[in-house]
């Protein structure tokens, strides 16, 4: 079957108001590129649901959401620049984010052991109470989106990506092995 007789029959299966990034493909392009294109279409149409559902349901954002769930994943409580990292956000994102969450009682600052400079930031009783609410919801939400395919697929696409990400990683040791040898090679001399 001929690639434009399947992106037409994509676009008659999702109309052309869903279509989304894969409108940016062409025929001509790469395969490449529409596997990347749709991957960006995936996974933005999944967080967009997710977003909406999460206002919808609980009033909050998809950012408070993971922030918690950094917080819930480390009982112990997280360094803020170490949370800043993990959300891969500023440090400054993180402060107006967490000064947010404590006034409504749902993380607190403690100091840290290690370190009396630094605190720690953990979810209170409320928060754990609260994002086990938010992430048994979530999860819910996450099968519901993944019902219709069936189960060998989505193991099938489950190794796939993992297969992508491993070759991600590689390549992109590649490229920082080549540019630290680009940024040595250009590197003057010093008398």
């Amino acid at each position: 079957m001929a690639t434009h007789t399947k992106n037409f029959r994509l676009v008659q299966s999702l109309g052309e108001e869903h279509i989304g990034l894969e409108a940016r493909a062409q025929v001509a392009d790469h395969l490449d590129t529409k596997i990347w294109l749709r991957l960006l279409a995936c996974s933005t149409q999944i967080e967009q649901q997710i977003r909406q559902l999460l206002r919808t349901r609980f009033d909050t954002t998809l950012p408070r959401f993971d922030y918690l769930a950094q917080l819930d994943r480390h009982p112990e409580g997280l360094r803020m620049s170490v949370l800043s990292r993990y959300l891969m956000v500023t440090g400054g994102n993180v402060t107006g984010l967490t000064d947010q969450l404590v006034k409504e009682g749902l993380v607190q600052r403690i100091d840290d052991p290690q370190d009396r400079r630094s605190w720690r930031v953990s979810l209170t009783d409320k928060g754990r109470t609260e994002f086990a609410r938010m992430a048994a919801e979530h999860e819910r939400w996450l099968a519901d989106l993944f019902q219709g395919l069936p189960a060998a697929s989505k193991d099938a696409l489950y190794g796939h990506l993992g297969l992508l990400r491993v070759h991600l990683v590689q390549r992109q040791a590649e490229l920082d092995a080549a540019s630290q040898e680009d940024h040595m090679s250009t590197r003057r001399p010093t008398k």
